[in-house]
């Protein structure tokens, strides 16, 4: 079975805010770093480091 990554991200994170309850600006920091470090210098770096 194929499930589009998004779609499992999307799972994943309804699951972990309904169990976790962690407080919502936290999510809001989660978000928007880890949009910017897609745009970011690092990206090449972390995208190494994933794929390995």
């Amino acid at each position: 079975m194929d499930v589009p990554l998004w779609l499992a991200l999307i799972v994943v994170g309804a699951l972990g805010v309904k169990l976790i309850r962690p407080p919502w600006w936290l999510i809001a920091v989660l978000l928007l770093g880890g949009y910017l470090l897609a745009d970011s210098l690092l990206a090449p770096v972390i995208d190494t480091a994933i794929t390995k």
